[in-house]
């Protein structure tokens, strides 16, 4: 898949045989625009760039509203976790969550370095396999508060 941002085109592998469920969630969304301007809006440097957030997290709908990006997801049910050995290295798609393991929707991150702390707690759907320069170009957020971003880059296009 190719996720196009301001910058250019990032293409992405997913792993269909790891963690089909979560493919075919991010799939379905993205064939259907759902992610089409869709804000990063946690971006913590040195760690993750945060999106998805369909529901309110998206900048060209009616909903859009940046202080509850984060909180929303799809109209779609929530996804049984998908965990695996695939670790969280530069690079890596995983799915966001809440404490609940099987709260994954649509809020996926990528991560910019290593983050084995995460390893086997979070579903590993992905990875970059070309423009990792673009991903680290996206604006980083306000580390006093979570990596929340103010003004913050989005997802053009997910297809």
């Amino acid at each position: 898949m190719i996720l196009k941002l301001k910058d250019g085109d990032v293409k992405i592998e997913l792993f269909e045989d790891v963690a089909p469920n979560h493919v075919k969630r991010i799939k379905q969304l993205a064939k259907d625009g759902k992610y089409d301007g869709v804000v990063f809006h946690r971006v913590i440097d040195g760690f993750m760039a945060q999106t998805g957030d369909v529901q309110f997290g998206n900048s060209s709908n009616d909903q859009f509203d940046l202080r509850r990006a984060g909180m929303g997801g799809s109209d779609l049910p929530d996804l049984k976790e998908e965990f695996s050995d695939l670790p969280h290295e530069r690079g890596t798609l995983s799915m966001a969550r809440s404490q609940d393991p099987n709260s994954a929707n649509s809020q996926f991150f990528i991560c910019f370095k290593e983050a084995s702390f995460l390893d086997r707690q979070y579903t590993v759907f992905g990875k970059v396999i070309e423009g990792m320069d673009l991903v680290d170009k996206i604006k980083r957020g306000d580390q006093n508060n979570n990596g929340s971003v103010s003004n913050p880059d989005k997802i053009i296009s997910f297809k």
